[in-house]
């Protein structure tokens, strides 16, 4: 769902949320343990934006090639091959391909906002189709739903995308609430603008969040 536009086709319809995966980060590294392990000037491939701010924010001695891309295997070969030092990606990815092996460590949410919708499968229809949003209606994973329902709505306020350096995440506080934080930052991670409320884990009270927080 974190590549999902915020604007979709005519008469198509986002009905439906699978069982969300973890949200966090995964750093990959041969050489370090962690991203403040890194010596200065270690290159860290991540072609994500947010990904990318994030990092240059919190260690600015590091660099950043943004033009690793590829699927987890093609980047975990370049990886291997010393292109760069490091790479992050999202761990649901490994999780999901049992490749959890490959993982050096997790990134903690305070230290890595995810992108939003990050770790979360959607099922589109078409607006019309009565019988299709019944049965996708059975699949659906509410909780799920409606975190992502006010991410896209804050990210939509934003007229952001996965190419732009805007992060995320809503989430069930202890209390039943939903906590949600947001995050905008420029693409050398010099300015960050960091944002949170708490409100009624609701559709609407949440659609109301996340835009409020755009």
């Amino acid at each position: 769902m974190k590549d999902v536009p915020t604007y979709l086709p005519e008469k198509t319809i986002l009905p439906c949320n699978l069982p969300r995966e973890d949200v966090r980060d995964a750093f990959i590294s041969l050489s370090a343990a962690s991203l403040a392990d890194l010596p200065a000037g270690s290159v860290i491939g991540t072609a994500s934006l947010r990904r990318k701010s994030q990092i240059l924010h919190r260690y600015p001695s590091l660099s950043v090639q943004d033009n690793f891309r590829g699927n987890v295997q093609t980047r975990l070969r370049k990886l291997s091959e010393g292109v760069v030092k490091a790479t992050l990606l999202a761990l649901a990815g490994p999780k999901r391909l049992n490749m959890t092996e490959n993982v050096t460590s997790t990134l903690s949410i305070d230290d890595m906002l995810p992108a939003v919708a990050q770790g979360a499968i959607g099922i589109a229809c078409r607006s019309n189709d009565d019988k299709m949003a019944e049965y996708l209606a059975s699949l659906n994973h509410e909780e799920t739903r409606l975190a992502i329902s006010c991410e896209r709505a804050f990210l939509t306020t934003l007229d952001g995308s996965c190419r732009t350096p805007i992060a995320g995440y809503a989430s069930r506080d202890k209390d039943g609430n939903c906590l949600f934080r947001g995050l905008v930052a420029s693409p050398d991670g010099t300015r960050v603008l960091e944002t949170s409320r708490i409100g009624p884990y609701a559709y609407e009270d949440m659609m109301k969040m996340g835009r409020g927080c755009g």
